[in-house]
């Protein structure tokens, strides 16, 4: 049996686009070639790999089985490579993940910041927790830094930063200046909300409905953005990340209830358990956990304030 660093390769990128013809634009090859490599890989392992559902190739048991091993094979490539480089420097483009309350507002930071550790700029996918989780679980993402939970059992989580949910508003609601509100006093409002399986749609579910006597489901939302335009026209109230809406919070756009309860909320750093952790994705770990006491305000504050209640 005589396996090639190419055939490897080509394998990987059709597990990743489940495609062909998606493969051979990644690799600059023809699809003939393409599709020849993958003959001559499944013949020399005497095993079809794939499953082949016109026009999508999906990964069969044993493709599963190969998948993360030709992953860490052409990742350790990659670092020999960087090894033995003039410079030394990080090598290989990073496919980063965030979920996006993180990825706008404060990936951007980050990445200012990272450009050492990461060498190219990564390839990144802002989406919400459940998406992320998928592509992780398909190798599709080397790293991704959410606000939600993992639910996947071949993901490893690591608590990463501390945030807070908050209740926000119109500055002119009824309640915006009153004290220690109970969730039971927000009974039949009506909430402008992200969409199921996001983070902040996770949180409202398991921190505030089951509080909530009746409430009133108004606009479903799929960015930040636009839930928080929604509350400052008035069509309702919101369950926001401190670090999304801090800006509006600050300019007067919005109010926070002020309630007899705090909702603080774990960011975390989740990546594929089998996944081999390149000099790139190693540099840039370190670099996250080292985050803490030097993020941009207002989650500085948040770290520090959620630690010490």
């Amino acid at each position: 049996m005589k396996l090639t660093l190419q055939q490897l390769k080509v394998f990987a990128t059709i597990a990743r686009y489940g495609n062909l013809g998606l493969a051979a634009n990644e690799l600059c090859l023809s699809k003939g070639a393409v599709s020849q490599s993958l003959q001559e890989l499944e013949r020399q392992l005497a095993t079809p790999l794939f499953d082949r559902i016109h026009p999508r190739l999906q990964l069969n048991n044993e493709g599963r089985l190969l998948q993360p091993a030709a992953e860490e094979l052409l990742t350790r490539m990659q670092d020999i490579e960087t090894l033995f480089s003039p410079d030394a420097e990080p090598s290989g483009q990073l496919r980063l993940g965030a979920s996006q309350t993180i990825g706008n507002y404060l990936l951007p930071t980050l990445l200012a910041s990272s450009k050492q550790e990461l060498g190219l700029p990564p390839r990144v996918t802002i989406t919400n927790t459940h998406q992320l989780c998928h592509l992780l679980a398909n190798f599709e993402l080397d790293l991704a830094l959410i606000e939600g939970q993992n639910h996947h059992a071949d993901l490893v989580s690591e608590p990463w930063l501390n945030d807070e949910m908050l209740i926000v508003a119109h500055p002119d609601h009824p309640l915006a200046r009153r004290s220690r509100l109970s969730l039971s006093q927000l009974s039949d409002e009506t909430w402008v909300l992200r969409e199921p399986q996001s983070g902040s749609r996770e949180q409202f579910e398991q921190q505030i409905q089951p509080g909530l006597p009746r409430w009133q489901a108004g606009l479903e939302l799929n960015t930040l953005e636009a839930v928080m335009l929604a509350v400052e026209k008035g069509l309702g109230i919101s369950f926001i990340s401190r670090l999304a809406v801090s800006d509006r919070l600050q300019a007067g756009r919005l109010v926070a209830f002020s309630l007899a309860r705090h909702f603080p909320r774990q960011l975390s750093l989740i990546w594929h358990r089998q996944k081999y952790h390149s000099a790139t994705l190693r540099r840039f770990l370190q670099f996250c956990r080292a985050q803490e006491g030097a993020l941009p305000q207002p989650l500085a504050d948040i770290t520090t304030r959620t630690k010490s209640q």
